[in-house]
């Protein structure tokens, strides 16, 4: 990803602003997508045809973890060593989530489409975050 689309999309060229922005960004997604696991864990453990209870572990898990992906994205500068620890986690999950696709989840079609795309949507943040790491880094500031 360039530069001036990574910009673009962060709609900022100051690059702490725009590490900040994709944090915040998962943080909420994430931390949003946790809550409805909580607390809608049954209707939507039906419609995706998982065991219900998973979501429920699942959904305290992620809210936890966008909150400290929030926390880090309200400081000045995040530690590179966190935001690296958050594109890791970030790409383990979206392993792990293709993984269970294949070898211990039998969800509904619209439970696969489901774990495809939000794979692909935490690999899209795990890959803008480390791409608005190394702008930071490459910048003088």
């Amino acid at each position: 990803m360039s530069a001036t689309r990574l910009a673009a999309l962060a709609r900022t060229t100051d690059p702490h602003t725009m590490l900040r922005r994709f944090l915040a960004l998962d943080a909420v997604v994430t931390g949003a997508n946790g809550l409805v696991y909580l607390v809608l864990s049954g209707p939507v453990a039906r419609f995706l045809g998982v065991g219900s209870g998973l979501l429920p572990g699942l959904g305290a898990f992620l809210v936890a973890y966008g909150a400290v992906v929030g926390l880090l994205a309200s400081r000045d500068r995040p530690p590179a060593p966190a935001v690296r620890a958050v594109v890791e986690a970030n790409l383990l999950w979206a392993a792990l989530s293709c993984a269970a696709l294949g070898l211990w989840l039998s969800p509904s079609t619209a439970g696969a489409v489901w774990t495809v795309l939000q794979a692909v949507t935490v690999l899209g943040f795990a890959l803008v975050q480390y791409t608005g790491l190394k702008a930071r880094q490459g910048s003088s500031v």
